[in-house]
């Protein structure tokens, strides 16, 4: 893979996991706080990650695709 591949990749996991971190603990620190570091980071690998793979990846990808399609 190219250098400017793996820079619009990195960008597009960025995009992605950004935004679904920072929601994940608005909604959920408070039940999340009295536990654990190792169980909290294990809970939040444990949805992110599917949701990375499965849902937000693929979005940016249609997304991106749709917008550069024109081009």
């Amino acid at each position: 893979m190219k250098i400017k591949a793996k820079i619009i990749q990195s960008i597009k996991i960025w995009v992605v996991i950004y935004p679904s971190i920072t929601l994940f603990y608005a909604l959920f620190a408070s039940h999340l706080s009295a536990m654990p570091l190792f169980l909290r980071t294990l809970i939040l690998t444990l949805i992110l990650v599917p949701w990375m793979v499965f849902v937000g990846l693929p979005v940016v990808h249609i997304i991106t695709r749709i917008f550069t399609s024109d081009r």
